[in-house]
Protein backbone atom coordinates (compact mmCIF):
# COMPACT_ATOMS: atom_id res chain seq x y z
CA UNK A 1 0.00 0.00 0.00
CA UNK A 2 1.45 3.40 -1.14
CA UNK A 3 1.36 6.39 1.09
CA UNK A 4 -0.13 9.69 0.37
CA UNK A 5 2.04 12.71 0.73
CA UNK A 6 0.88 14.93 3.29
CA UNK A 7 0.76 18.52 2.98
CA UNK A 8 4.05 20.02 3.68
CA UNK A 9 4.90 16.77 5.74
CA UNK A 10 6.45 14.73 3.27
CA UNK A 11 5.56 10.70 2.23
CA UNK A 12 5.27 8.45 5.41
CA UNK A 13 7.39 5.33 4.60
CA UNK A 14 6.37 2.10 3.25
CA UNK A 15 8.38 0.27 6.15
CA UNK A 16 6.48 2.80 8.79
CA UNK A 17 3.30 1.85 7.93
CA UNK A 18 4.26 -1.82 7.80
CA UNK A 19 5.75 -1.26 11.33
CA UNK A 20 2.49 0.59 12.61
CA UNK A 21 0.15 -2.22 10.72
CA UNK A 22 2.05 -4.86 13.05
CA UNK A 23 2.13 -3.12 16.06
CA UNK A 24 -1.65 -1.48 16.48
CA UNK A 25 -3.72 -4.14 18.31
CA UNK A 26 -7.26 -4.72 15.99
CA UNK A 27 -9.08 -5.86 18.77
CA UNK A 28 -8.45 -2.49 20.99
CA UNK A 29 -8.75 -0.34 18.01
CA UNK A 30 -11.86 -1.30 17.13
CA UNK A 31 -13.33 -2.16 20.39
CA UNK A 32 -13.77 1.77 20.96
CA UNK A 33 -16.46 1.22 18.60
CA UNK A 34 -18.30 -1.61 18.61
CA UNK A 35 -19.29 -4.33 22.02
CA UNK A 36 -17.14 -7.44 20.28
CA UNK A 37 -17.82 -11.05 21.25
CA UNK A 38 -15.15 -13.30 20.85
CA UNK A 39 -16.50 -16.44 17.95
CA UNK A 40 -13.70 -18.76 17.23
CA UNK A 41 -10.83 -17.33 15.75
CA UNK A 42 -13.41 -14.46 14.80
CA UNK A 43 -14.50 -11.31 17.03
CA UNK A 44 -18.35 -10.15 15.83
CA UNK A 45 -20.61 -7.07 16.96
CA UNK A 46 -23.34 -4.78 15.97
CA UNK A 47 -21.91 -2.69 12.84
CA UNK A 48 -20.88 1.00 13.34
CA UNK A 49 -21.44 1.96 9.75
CA UNK A 50 -25.00 1.41 9.83
CA UNK A 51 -27.97 0.48 11.99
CA UNK A 52 -28.59 -3.45 12.58
CA UNK A 53 -30.43 -5.30 15.60
CA UNK A 54 -28.51 -8.83 15.20
CA UNK A 55 -24.54 -8.66 14.44
CA UNK A 56 -23.30 -9.10 11.34
CA UNK A 57 -20.32 -7.34 11.82
CA UNK A 58 -16.65 -9.67 11.87
CA UNK A 59 -13.21 -8.57 12.93
CA UNK A 60 -10.39 -10.77 12.29
CA UNK A 61 -7.34 -10.11 14.64
CA UNK A 62 -5.05 -12.25 13.28
CA UNK A 63 -5.14 -10.27 9.80
CA UNK A 64 -6.35 -7.21 11.07
CA UNK A 65 -9.14 -6.86 9.04
CA UNK A 66 -12.89 -6.04 9.54
CA UNK A 67 -16.16 -7.30 7.01
CA UNK A 68 -20.07 -6.39 7.32
CA UNK A 69 -22.29 -8.99 5.72
CA UNK A 70 -24.94 -6.48 6.02
CA UNK A 71 -23.71 -3.49 4.42
CA UNK A 72 -20.73 -5.03 2.95
CA UNK A 73 -17.89 -2.61 4.38
CA UNK A 74 -14.93 -3.35 4.80
CA UNK A 75 -11.25 -3.53 5.13
CA UNK A 76 -7.95 -3.48 6.67
CA UNK A 77 -7.29 -1.53 10.38
CA UNK A 78 -5.81 1.60 8.10
CA UNK A 79 -9.70 2.04 6.62
CA UNK A 80 -11.53 1.30 10.11
CA UNK A 81 -9.64 4.41 11.35
CA UNK A 82 -10.27 6.96 9.02
CA UNK A 83 -13.67 5.72 8.47
CA UNK A 84 -14.83 6.11 12.56
CA UNK A 85 -12.71 9.06 12.74
CA UNK A 86 -13.24 10.80 9.36
CA UNK A 87 -9.81 11.52 8.40
CA UNK A 88 -7.65 10.51 5.38
CA UNK A 89 -5.28 7.66 5.68
CA UNK A 90 -2.12 9.50 6.32
CA UNK A 91 -3.69 10.85 9.67
CA UNK A 92 -5.07 7.07 10.09
CA UNK A 93 -1.40 5.80 9.84
CA UNK A 94 -0.34 8.91 12.68
CA UNK A 95 -3.53 8.47 14.79
CA UNK A 96 -2.08 4.48 15.13
CA UNK A 97 1.68 5.27 15.17
CA UNK A 98 0.93 7.80 18.28
CA UNK A 99 -1.72 5.01 19.97
CA UNK A 100 0.89 2.12 19.44
CA UNK A 101 3.74 3.79 20.23
CA UNK A 102 5.51 3.74 17.02
CA UNK A 103 7.80 6.91 15.29
CA UNK A 104 7.03 7.96 11.52
CA UNK A 105 9.60 7.88 8.95
CA UNK A 106 8.95 9.90 6.06
CA UNK A 107 10.78 10.64 2.69
CA UNK A 108 10.78 13.62 0.61
CA UNK A 109 11.17 16.71 3.15
CA UNK A 110 13.09 19.57 2.61
CA UNK A 111 15.00 20.63 5.29
CA UNK A 112 12.91 23.66 6.04
CA UNK A 113 9.63 21.29 6.03
CA UNK A 114 11.24 18.87 8.19
CA UNK A 115 12.25 21.89 10.67
CA UNK A 116 8.61 23.38 11.06
CA UNK A 117 7.41 19.68 11.71
CA UNK A 118 9.78 19.24 14.64
CA UNK A 119 9.25 22.90 15.68
CA UNK A 120 4.98 22.15 15.75
CA UNK A 121 5.96 18.66 17.30
CA UNK A 122 8.15 20.53 20.43
CA UNK A 123 5.18 22.98 21.14
CA UNK A 124 2.66 20.23 21.67
CA UNK A 125 4.77 18.58 23.43
CA UNK A 126 5.06 21.81 25.82
CA UNK A 127 1.15 22.33 25.79
CA UNK A 128 0.93 18.98 26.89
CA UNK A 129 3.00 19.16 29.59
CA UNK A 130 1.20 22.18 30.58
CA UNK A 131 -1.85 20.64 30.74
CA UNK A 132 -0.73 17.41 32.89
CA UNK A 133 1.10 20.37 35.10
CA UNK A 134 -2.15 22.41 35.76
CA UNK A 135 -4.54 19.22 36.21
CA UNK A 136 -1.87 17.88 38.28
CA UNK A 137 -1.37 21.07 40.74
CA UNK A 138 -5.73 21.20 40.32
CA UNK A 139 -6.46 17.41 41.97
CA UNK A 140 -3.15 17.06 44.03
CA UNK A 141 -2.70 20.22 45.92
CA UNK A 142 -4.72 22.22 49.01
CA UNK A 143 -4.34 25.60 47.59
CA UNK A 144 -6.84 24.14 44.50
CA UNK A 145 -9.62 23.47 46.93
CA UNK A 146 -12.07 26.50 46.22
CA UNK A 147 -11.28 25.53 42.52
CA UNK A 148 -12.84 21.96 43.07
CA UNK A 149 -15.58 23.39 44.96
CA UNK A 150 -16.07 25.81 42.62
CA UNK A 151 -16.51 23.20 40.17
CA UNK A 152 -18.59 20.62 42.44
CA UNK A 153 -20.75 23.69 42.84
CA UNK A 154 -21.34 23.70 38.93
CA UNK A 155 -22.69 20.11 39.05
CA UNK A 156 -19.40 18.82 37.34
CA UNK A 157 -17.98 15.46 38.35
CA UNK A 158 -14.22 14.38 38.70
CA UNK A 159 -14.97 11.76 36.11
CA UNK A 160 -15.67 13.95 33.22
CA UNK A 161 -13.31 17.02 34.71
CA UNK A 162 -10.49 14.21 34.21
CA UNK A 163 -11.48 13.34 31.12
CA UNK A 164 -11.57 17.00 29.48
CA UNK A 165 -7.95 17.65 31.34
CA UNK A 166 -9.73 20.64 33.31
CA UNK A 167 -7.01 22.22 35.75
CA UNK A 168 -5.68 25.14 37.62
CA UNK A 169 -2.57 27.57 37.35
CA UNK A 170 -1.07 28.63 40.44
CA UNK A 171 -1.10 32.14 41.58
CA UNK A 172 2.88 32.55 40.95
CA UNK A 173 3.90 34.55 38.17
CA UNK A 174 6.87 31.81 36.89
CA UNK A 175 6.00 28.68 37.69
CA UNK A 176 5.58 27.20 34.41
CA UNK A 177 8.37 29.74 32.85
CA UNK A 178 10.89 28.01 35.51
CA UNK A 179 9.17 24.22 35.01
CA UNK A 180 9.09 24.91 31.26
CA UNK A 181 12.91 25.39 31.39
CA UNK A 182 14.04 23.07 33.02
CA UNK A 183 12.52 20.60 30.96
CA UNK A 184 14.47 22.08 28.09
CA UNK A 185 12.01 24.42 26.18
CA UNK A 186 13.20 27.60 25.20
CA UNK A 187 11.71 31.04 26.03
CA UNK A 188 10.82 31.23 22.37
CA UNK A 189 9.42 27.92 22.09
CA UNK A 190 6.90 28.57 25.71
CA UNK A 191 5.93 32.05 24.22
CA UNK A 192 5.33 30.73 20.73
CA UNK A 193 2.85 27.69 22.25
CA UNK A 194 1.11 31.02 23.78
CA UNK A 195 2.12 29.45 27.49
CA UNK A 196 4.34 32.63 28.70
CA UNK A 197 3.44 36.06 27.80
CA UNK A 198 6.07 39.64 27.69
CA UNK A 199 6.09 42.29 30.45
CA UNK A 200 6.15 45.64 29.95
CA UNK A 201 9.42 45.61 31.31
CA UNK A 202 10.69 42.74 28.17
CA UNK A 203 10.73 39.79 30.80
CA UNK A 204 8.57 36.90 30.39
CA UNK A 205 5.71 35.62 33.02
CA UNK A 206 3.29 32.66 33.02
CA UNK A 207 -0.28 34.04 30.69
CA UNK A 208 -1.91 31.73 33.25
CA UNK A 209 -2.57 32.52 36.90
CA UNK A 210 -4.83 31.71 39.74
CA UNK A 211 -7.57 30.47 36.52
CA UNK A 212 -9.10 27.64 36.07
CA UNK A 213 -7.88 25.79 32.90
CA UNK A 214 -9.57 23.96 30.49
CA UNK A 215 -7.54 22.46 27.83
CA UNK A 216 -8.58 23.45 23.83
CA UNK A 217 -8.01 20.63 21.98
CA UNK A 218 -7.69 19.39 18.12
CA UNK A 219 -9.90 16.34 16.75
CA UNK A 220 -7.03 14.51 17.19
CA UNK A 221 -6.60 15.09 20.92
CA UNK A 222 -3.86 17.35 20.63
CA UNK A 223 -3.77 20.57 22.99
CA UNK A 224 -3.46 23.63 20.85
CA UNK A 225 -4.25 26.08 23.98
CA UNK A 226 -6.39 26.84 27.14
CA UNK A 227 -9.47 28.27 28.02
CA UNK A 228 -8.73 30.36 31.53
CA UNK A 229 -11.69 31.09 34.15
CA UNK A 230 -11.10 33.60 36.62
CA UNK A 231 -12.02 33.01 39.80
CA UNK A 232 -11.92 36.20 42.17
CA UNK A 233 -14.34 38.49 41.84
CA UNK A 234 -11.97 41.31 40.22
CA UNK A 235 -10.67 39.14 37.56
CA UNK A 236 -10.94 40.96 34.89
CA UNK A 237 -11.72 39.61 32.07
CA UNK A 238 -13.80 36.57 33.39
CA UNK A 239 -12.34 34.77 30.53
CA UNK A 240 -9.07 34.31 28.50
CA UNK A 241 -7.36 32.58 25.62
CA UNK A 242 -4.49 31.69 24.66
CA UNK A 243 -3.72 33.95 22.00
CA UNK A 244 -3.83 33.08 18.30
CA UNK A 245 -0.41 31.76 17.35
CA UNK A 246 1.12 29.10 15.52
CA UNK A 247 -1.12 26.06 16.46
CA UNK A 248 -4.16 28.44 18.21
CA UNK A 249 -6.51 29.76 15.93
CA UNK A 250 -9.74 30.21 17.37
CA UNK A 251 -12.19 30.80 14.70
CA UNK A 252 -11.30 26.76 13.36
CA UNK A 253 -11.22 25.03 16.94
CA UNK A 254 -14.15 23.67 18.43
CA UNK A 255 -13.99 23.06 22.51
CA UNK A 256 -14.54 18.84 23.03
CA UNK A 257 -14.20 17.63 19.26
CA UNK A 258 -11.77 15.06 20.33
CA UNK A 259 -14.26 13.73 22.65
CA UNK A 260 -17.00 14.43 20.71
CA UNK A 261 -16.33 13.97 17.55
CA UNK A 262 -17.23 9.43 17.80
CA UNK A 263 -20.35 10.49 18.99
CA UNK A 264 -21.61 13.09 16.11
CA UNK A 265 -20.21 10.15 13.89
CA UNK A 266 -23.05 7.74 15.15
CA UNK A 267 -25.62 10.04 15.79
CA UNK A 268 -25.33 11.73 12.53
CA UNK A 269 -25.44 15.34 14.24
CA UNK A 270 -23.93 17.83 16.45
CA UNK A 271 -24.87 19.97 19.54
CA UNK A 272 -23.06 23.57 19.24
CA UNK A 273 -23.12 25.40 22.48
CA UNK A 274 -20.76 28.70 23.66
CA UNK A 275 -19.03 27.76 26.98
CA UNK A 276 -16.64 25.27 28.28
CA UNK A 277 -19.11 24.11 31.37
CA UNK A 278 -22.33 23.46 28.77
CA UNK A 279 -19.78 20.72 27.03
CA UNK A 280 -18.79 19.07 30.08
CA UNK A 281 -22.24 19.42 31.89
CA UNK A 282 -23.44 17.79 28.11
CA UNK A 283 -21.28 14.94 27.93
CA UNK A 284 -21.54 14.06 31.97
CA UNK A 285 -25.14 13.94 30.86
CA UNK A 286 -25.21 11.58 28.08
CA UNK A 287 -25.22 14.12 25.43
CA UNK A 288 -21.96 13.46 23.75
CA UNK A 289 -22.13 15.26 20.62
CA UNK A 290 -21.68 18.57 22.24
CA UNK A 291 -18.99 20.82 21.33
CA UNK A 292 -18.77 24.45 21.92
CA UNK A 293 -18.01 27.64 19.81
CA UNK A 294 -15.92 29.47 23.07
CA UNK A 295 -18.43 32.40 23.33
CA UNK A 296 -18.01 33.05 19.56
CA UNK A 297 -20.48 33.57 16.56
CA UNK A 298 -19.73 30.26 14.69
CA UNK A 299 -17.74 30.20 11.82
CA UNK A 300 -17.35 29.02 8.42
CA UNK A 301 -14.62 26.93 8.99
CA UNK A 302 -16.05 25.52 12.22
CA UNK A 303 -19.22 24.49 9.92
CA UNK A 304 -16.80 22.76 8.10
CA UNK A 305 -14.84 20.81 10.58
CA UNK A 306 -18.25 19.89 11.39
CA UNK A 307 -19.25 18.28 8.18
CA UNK A 308 -16.55 16.22 7.88
CA UNK A 309 -18.91 14.29 11.19
CA UNK A 310 -22.37 14.82 10.27
CA UNK A 311 -24.44 16.47 8.02
CA UNK A 312 -27.04 18.21 11.25
CA UNK A 313 -26.09 20.62 13.36
CA UNK A 314 -28.14 21.99 16.25
CA UNK A 315 -26.93 25.39 17.82
CA UNK A 316 -27.80 25.84 21.18
CA UNK A 317 -26.47 29.10 21.82
CA UNK A 318 -27.62 32.85 22.73
CA UNK A 319 -30.66 33.28 21.31
CA UNK A 320 -30.92 37.46 21.60
CA UNK A 321 -31.19 39.11 18.22
CA UNK A 322 -27.24 39.60 17.95
CA UNK A 323 -27.18 36.03 18.39
CA UNK A 324 -29.60 34.87 15.96
CA UNK A 325 -27.96 37.40 13.32
CA UNK A 326 -24.70 35.69 13.88
CA UNK A 327 -25.85 32.38 13.08
CA UNK A 328 -28.38 33.69 9.97
CA UNK A 329 -24.70 34.36 8.83
CA UNK A 330 -23.31 31.14 8.94
CA UNK A 331 -26.49 29.86 7.12
CA UNK A 332 -24.82 30.53 3.73
CA UNK A 333 -21.52 28.78 4.62
CA UNK A 334 -23.98 25.88 5.65
CA UNK A 335 -25.98 25.71 3.16
CA UNK A 336 -22.96 25.20 0.52
CA UNK A 337 -21.28 22.68 2.65
CA UNK A 338 -24.59 20.35 2.53
CA UNK A 339 -25.23 21.13 6.59
CA UNK A 340 -28.84 21.66 8.11
CA UNK A 341 -28.74 24.17 10.54
CA UNK A 342 -31.08 24.05 13.06
CA UNK A 343 -31.67 26.08 16.51
CA UNK A 344 -33.05 24.64 20.44
CA UNK A 345 -35.10 27.38 21.63
CA UNK A 346 -32.99 27.77 25.38
CA UNK A 347 -35.25 29.98 27.69
CA UNK A 348 -34.26 32.95 27.65
CA UNK A 349 -30.91 33.98 30.11
CA UNK A 350 -30.06 30.28 30.84
CA UNK A 351 -27.39 27.99 29.49
CA UNK A 352 -27.17 24.01 29.22
CA UNK A 353 -24.84 23.91 32.06
CA UNK A 354 -27.70 26.15 34.48
CA UNK A 355 -30.01 23.73 32.77
CA UNK A 356 -28.46 20.31 33.48
CA UNK A 357 -27.54 21.35 37.24
CA UNK A 358 -31.31 21.97 38.33
CA UNK A 359 -31.99 18.30 36.84
CA UNK A 360 -32.90 19.79 32.95
CA UNK A 361 -31.28 16.75 30.69
CA UNK A 362 -34.45 15.42 29.48
CA UNK A 363 -35.88 19.21 29.08
CA UNK A 364 -32.36 19.89 26.97
CA UNK A 365 -33.08 16.68 24.88
CA UNK A 366 -36.65 17.62 23.61
CA UNK A 367 -35.46 21.35 23.08
CA UNK A 368 -32.82 19.12 20.56
CA UNK A 369 -34.97 17.00 19.42
CA UNK A 370 -37.71 19.78 18.55
CA UNK A 371 -34.96 22.49 17.27
CA UNK A 372 -36.74 24.47 14.73
CA UNK A 373 -35.15 25.33 11.30
CA UNK A 374 -32.75 28.26 11.48
CA UNK A 375 -35.05 30.71 9.45
CA UNK A 376 -38.48 29.88 10.67
CA UNK A 377 -37.17 30.19 14.22
CA UNK A 378 -35.36 33.75 13.77
CA UNK A 379 -38.90 34.47 11.89
CA UNK A 380 -40.84 33.79 14.97
CA UNK A 381 -38.48 35.40 17.13
CA UNK A 382 -38.72 38.71 15.48
CA UNK A 383 -42.25 38.53 15.99
CA UNK A 384 -42.49 37.49 19.19
CA UNK A 385 -40.10 40.36 20.49
CA UNK A 386 -42.11 43.20 18.34
CA UNK A 387 -44.81 45.61 19.09
CA UNK A 388 -47.60 44.21 16.77
CA UNK A 389 -50.34 46.63 18.32
CA UNK A 390 -49.71 49.67 15.78
CA UNK A 391 -49.37 50.26 12.14
CA UNK A 392 -45.93 51.55 12.61
CA UNK A 393 -44.68 48.34 14.87
CA UNK A 394 -45.89 45.67 12.08
CA UNK A 395 -44.01 48.11 9.65
CA UNK A 396 -41.08 47.37 11.04
CA UNK A 397 -41.59 43.46 11.99
CA UNK A 398 -41.92 43.16 8.11
CA UNK A 399 -39.08 44.86 7.09
CA UNK A 400 -37.06 42.57 9.69
CA UNK A 401 -38.77 39.10 8.54
CA UNK A 402 -38.80 39.96 4.80
CA UNK A 403 -34.56 39.39 4.07
CA UNK A 404 -35.48 36.29 6.13
CA UNK A 405 -38.30 34.78 3.97
CA UNK A 406 -36.31 35.73 0.61
CA UNK A 407 -33.14 34.16 2.21
CA UNK A 408 -35.35 30.68 2.19
CA UNK A 409 -35.69 29.74 -0.95
CA UNK A 410 -38.77 28.61 -2.80
CA UNK A 411 -40.02 26.10 -0.17
CA UNK A 412 -42.72 25.16 1.36
CA UNK A 413 -41.57 26.30 4.50
CA UNK A 414 -41.46 29.87 3.13
CA UNK A 415 -44.50 29.44 2.06
CA UNK A 416 -46.27 28.39 5.12
CA UNK A 417 -43.96 30.66 6.94
CA UNK A 418 -45.02 33.82 4.79
CA UNK A 419 -48.95 33.08 5.13
CA UNK A 420 -47.74 33.08 9.03
CA UNK A 421 -46.33 36.55 8.93
CA UNK A 422 -49.29 37.79 6.92
CA UNK A 423 -51.07 36.48 9.53
CA UNK A 424 -49.52 37.91 12.25
CA UNK A 425 -49.55 41.44 11.09
CA UNK A 426 -52.86 41.58 9.56
CA UNK A 427 -51.50 42.20 6.11
CA UNK A 428 -52.44 41.14 2.93
CA UNK A 429 -50.43 37.59 2.03
CA UNK A 430 -50.16 38.48 -1.74
CA UNK A 431 -48.51 41.69 -0.60
CA UNK A 432 -46.02 40.06 1.65
CA UNK A 433 -45.29 37.63 -1.17
CA UNK A 434 -44.54 40.35 -3.52
CA UNK A 435 -42.13 41.84 -1.39
CA UNK A 436 -40.76 38.64 -0.79
CA UNK A 437 -40.12 37.76 -4.50
CA UNK A 438 -38.99 41.45 -5.36
CA UNK A 439 -36.13 40.48 -2.47
CA UNK A 440 -34.89 37.26 -3.97
CA UNK A 441 -34.91 38.71 -7.04
CA UNK A 442 -32.35 41.70 -5.65
CA UNK A 443 -30.83 39.66 -3.68
CA UNK A 444 -31.94 37.89 -0.24
CA UNK A 445 -29.58 38.58 2.60
CA UNK A 446 -28.38 38.17 5.83
CA UNK A 447 -27.52 40.53 8.77
CA UNK A 448 -24.13 41.63 8.24
CA UNK A 449 -24.61 40.82 4.85
CA UNK A 450 -27.51 42.78 4.55
CA UNK A 451 -30.11 44.33 6.41
CA UNK A 452 -33.02 42.76 8.40
CA UNK A 453 -34.66 45.68 9.62
CA UNK A 454 -34.84 46.80 5.88
CA UNK A 455 -38.03 45.64 3.36
CA UNK A 456 -37.09 45.61 0.34
CA UNK A 457 -38.07 49.26 -1.57
CA UNK A 458 -40.77 49.03 -4.11
CA UNK A 459 -40.49 50.55 -7.61
CA UNK A 460 -42.84 52.95 -6.78
CA UNK A 461 -39.58 54.63 -4.86
CA UNK A 462 -41.58 53.57 -1.19
CA UNK A 463 -39.00 54.27 1.65
CA UNK A 464 -37.62 51.78 3.24
CA UNK A 465 -38.89 51.79 6.91
CA UNK A 466 -36.33 50.57 9.47
CA UNK A 467 -34.27 53.34 10.19
CA UNK A 468 -30.50 52.24 9.89
CA UNK A 469 -30.71 51.32 5.87
CA UNK A 470 -32.64 54.52 5.64
CA UNK A 471 -30.27 56.14 6.75
CA UNK A 472 -27.63 54.63 4.44
CA UNK A 473 -29.38 55.20 1.62
CA UNK A 474 -30.10 59.20 2.49
CA UNK A 475 -26.49 59.78 3.32
CA UNK A 476 -25.97 58.30 -0.49
CA UNK A 477 -28.45 60.20 -1.66
CA UNK A 478 -27.10 63.36 -0.17
CA UNK A 479 -23.95 62.68 -1.61
CA UNK A 480 -25.69 62.47 -5.23
CA UNK A 481 -27.00 66.46 -4.31
CA UNK A 482 -23.95 67.58 -3.61
CA UNK A 483 -21.46 66.12 -5.34
CA UNK A 484 -18.38 68.09 -3.87
CA UNK A 485 -19.34 67.41 0.13
CA UNK A 486 -20.42 64.02 -1.06
CA UNK A 487 -16.88 63.10 -2.66
CA UNK A 488 -15.37 63.64 0.78
CA UNK A 489 -18.13 62.06 2.52
CA UNK A 490 -17.88 59.03 0.39
CA UNK A 491 -13.53 59.03 0.81
CA UNK A 492 -14.42 57.90 4.25
CA UNK A 493 -16.64 55.41 4.39
CA UNK A 494 -15.66 51.91 4.23
CA UNK A 495 -18.10 49.41 2.50
CA UNK A 496 -18.26 47.61 5.05
CA UNK A 497 -19.95 49.76 7.74
CA UNK A 498 -23.23 49.53 5.57
CA UNK A 499 -26.17 47.19 7.32
CA UNK A 500 -27.21 46.85 3.68
CA UNK A 501 -24.37 45.53 0.85
CA UNK A 502 -26.59 46.96 -2.07
CA UNK A 503 -25.54 50.28 -0.21
CA UNK A 504 -22.48 49.36 -0.06
CA UNK A 505 -21.66 48.42 -3.18
CA UNK A 506 -23.68 51.80 -4.04
CA UNK A 507 -21.43 53.81 -2.23
CA UNK A 508 -18.08 51.93 -3.83
CA UNK A 509 -19.40 52.96 -7.54
CA UNK A 510 -20.24 56.77 -6.88
CA UNK A 511 -16.68 57.40 -5.46
CA UNK A 512 -15.86 57.60 -8.83
CA UNK A 513 -19.01 58.28 -10.44
CA UNK A 514 -20.72 61.44 -8.70
CA UNK A 515 -21.50 63.13 -12.15
CA UNK A 516 -23.38 60.41 -13.80
CA UNK A 517 -23.76 58.53 -10.93
CA UNK A 518 -27.25 56.30 -12.58
CA UNK A 519 -25.17 55.78 -15.86
CA UNK A 520 -22.83 53.37 -17.37
CA UNK A 521 -23.29 50.85 -14.36
CA UNK A 522 -22.46 47.62 -14.77
CA UNK A 523 -25.08 45.83 -16.56
CA UNK A 524 -24.93 42.79 -14.59
CA UNK A 525 -25.77 43.99 -11.58
CA UNK A 526 -29.86 45.09 -11.78
CA UNK A 527 -30.67 45.90 -8.65
CA UNK A 528 -27.34 48.33 -7.83
CA UNK A 529 -29.21 49.83 -11.48
CA UNK A 530 -32.56 50.09 -9.77
CA UNK A 531 -30.79 52.14 -6.44
CA UNK A 532 -28.14 54.13 -8.21
CA UNK A 533 -31.80 55.57 -10.26
CA UNK A 534 -34.20 56.08 -7.07
CA UNK A 535 -30.65 57.69 -5.55
CA UNK A 536 -30.41 60.22 -8.41
CA UNK A 537 -34.36 60.71 -8.07
CA UNK A 538 -34.34 61.20 -4.27
CA UNK A 539 -31.46 63.70 -4.65
CA UNK A 540 -33.08 65.98 -7.01
CA UNK A 541 -36.56 65.90 -4.45
CA UNK A 542 -34.32 67.58 -1.33
CA UNK A 543 -32.06 69.62 -0.41
CA UNK A 544 -29.34 69.23 2.22
CA UNK A 545 -28.53 71.36 4.87
CA UNK A 546 -25.08 72.15 5.81
CA UNK A 547 -22.78 69.42 7.48
CA UNK A 548 -25.48 66.65 7.07
CA UNK A 549 -23.46 64.81 5.06
CA UNK A 550 -21.00 64.04 7.77
CA UNK A 551 -23.44 63.89 10.65
CA UNK A 552 -25.07 61.08 8.41
CA UNK A 553 -21.54 59.58 7.91
CA UNK A 554 -20.85 59.53 11.11
CA UNK A 555 -24.08 57.82 11.88
CA UNK A 556 -23.27 55.14 9.74
CA UNK A 557 -19.50 54.26 11.35
CA UNK A 558 -21.01 54.75 14.93
CA UNK A 559 -23.54 52.15 14.14
CA UNK A 560 -21.26 49.49 12.40
CA UNK A 561 -19.18 50.08 15.81
CA UNK A 562 -22.00 49.16 17.70
CA UNK A 563 -22.15 46.03 16.01
CA UNK A 564 -18.60 45.24 16.39
CA UNK A 565 -18.53 45.78 19.96
CA UNK A 566 -21.30 43.28 20.35
CA UNK A 567 -19.10 40.95 18.69
CA UNK A 568 -15.61 41.57 20.06
CA UNK A 569 -17.29 41.77 23.35
CA UNK A 570 -18.12 38.02 22.90
CA UNK A 571 -14.34 37.48 22.33
CA UNK A 572 -11.57 38.02 24.93
CA UNK A 573 -10.22 40.36 22.54
CA UNK A 574 -9.29 43.54 24.81
CA UNK A 575 -7.30 45.05 22.47
CA UNK A 576 -9.39 45.24 19.81
CA UNK A 577 -12.59 45.92 22.39
CA UNK A 578 -11.03 49.32 23.68
CA UNK A 579 -9.92 50.23 20.26
CA UNK A 580 -13.13 50.36 19.26
CA UNK A 581 -14.88 51.92 22.09
CA UNK A 582 -11.87 54.65 21.81
CA UNK A 583 -13.58 55.37 18.42
CA UNK A 584 -17.59 54.93 19.37
CA UNK A 585 -16.67 58.10 22.10
CA UNK A 586 -14.57 60.12 19.62
CA UNK A 587 -18.06 60.02 17.04
CA UNK A 588 -19.78 60.13 19.79
CA UNK A 589 -18.42 63.64 20.40
CA UNK A 590 -18.26 64.50 17.34
CA UNK A 591 -22.19 64.32 17.16
CA UNK A 592 -22.64 66.34 20.20
CA UNK A 593 -20.74 68.99 19.26
CA UNK A 594 -22.64 68.88 16.23
CA UNK A 595 -25.58 69.35 18.84
CA UNK A 596 -26.90 65.84 17.32
CA UNK A 597 -28.25 63.05 19.68
CA UNK A 598 -25.94 60.00 19.22
CA UNK A 599 -27.83 56.84 17.88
Amino acid sequence: MSAPFEPGAGRISARSIERVRDAADMITVVSKRVDLRRAGTQFSGLCPFHEERSPSFSVNPADKVYHCFGCQAGGDIFRFVAETESVEFPEAVELLAAQFGVELEREGLDPQAEENRRRRARLYEALARAEAYYANYLWDVAASERSRRYLRERGLREEVLRAFGVGMAPANWDSLLVRGQRASYSVDELHAAGLIQKGGQGGFYDRFRSRILFPIRDHRGRTLGFGARGLSPDARPKYINSPEGELYHKSSTLYGIDLARGPITRAGSAVVVEGYTDVLALHQAGIDQAVAVMGTAITPEQLKMLRRYCDRVVLALDADRAGREAMLRARRVAGSEGLKLRVAAMPVGTDPAEMLATGGADRFRELVEQAEDLSVFHIRSILAESELESAEGRDAALGETVPVLAGMGETISRDEMLREVASRLDADPGFVARLVKERAVGGALTPRSGPLEAAAPEPSGRPIRSPRPRREHAFLAMCVAEPGEGELGLGAVESGWFSDPLAGRAALWLRDHLEAPDQGHPADDPPLASLLERLVKAAEQRPVESGAIEVSRLKIEQAFLEDRLVEVGRSDDTVTLIELQRRRAAITERLAGRGTVAG
